[in-house]
């Protein structure tokens, strides 16, 4: 079992609401934090101090306040533990539910739980504990568990993604490609972006630009 988990949540009620539960249940030690620094900062201060925490749940989305922030969501959290602190197991507790945003957290910042929040949540929560202290690799939501599944997004990049979110705010592909050459990335010619836009149109067999955008928001992709 845990020894010492971490709550990052920037909501109060649902952050002790959680500590509450857990505490009840287990012996362990249970702390929170409000914001990602202050939770990147409690992570590194216990392992120097020789006490690591073995479990962070954490939300994704943080309100934005007065505070001068480093890390300003929990997958700049996630990712940044990831350099720094790989060993440590965890499990996001989220609202959200796009399949290729829950894939990523998994096949790019390797978490080892995704909870979605509602009524069942704090249920979700122990099952997911308790499954992961027993040896389980993974833990997602019952209601999402078929994004794992579904292998139809792992051929699809960052760039491809931003193509079709400009598409769906209605630019063309020349202001695509003008927008591609601010932000100095690679593949910024009108005709590359024509060859993708083609190429994701024959692989989610789209019939024409609105198509392929209808499927993409299907899909949570954007």
């Amino acid at each position: 079992m845990f020894k010492k988990i971490l709550i990052n949540e920037d909501i109060d009620s649902l952050s002790l609401g959680l500590k509450t539960v857990l505490e009840k249940l287990y012996s362990i030690e249970i702390h929170q934090a409000k914001y990602c620094d202050e939770a990147y900062n409690k992570i590194r201060k216990a392992v120097l101090d020789q006490e690591p925490f073995d479990l962070l749940i954490s939300d994704l989305s943080f309100k934005p306040d007065h505070r001068d922030t480093k890390l300003a969501s929990g997958e700049a959290l996630i990712e940044k533990l990831q350099e720094t602190h790989p060993q440590l197991k965890v499990i996001a507790y989220s609202i959200e539910d796009r399949k290729y945003r829950i894939k990523s957290l998994f096949d790019d910042l390797h978490i080892c739980g995704y909870v979605c929040k509602g009524r069942d949540s704090s249920d979700e929560i122990i099952k997911a504990i308790n499954l992961l202290a027993a040896g389980e690799k993974r833990y997602i939501s019952p209601s999402l568990s078929h994004i794992l599944l579904d292998n139809s997004v792992l051929e699809i990049d960052e760039h491809d993604i931003d193509i079709v979110k400009h598409l769906s705010s209605g630019l063309s592909n020349e202001e695509i490609s003008g927008e591609f050459k601010k932000q100095q990335k690679s593949a910024t010619s009108v005709s590359s972006i024509e060859k993708r836009i083609n190429k994701l149109k024959i692989y989610f067999k789209a019939r024409n630009t609105n198509h392929l955008i209808s499927i993409a928001k299907d899909m949570g992709l954007i």
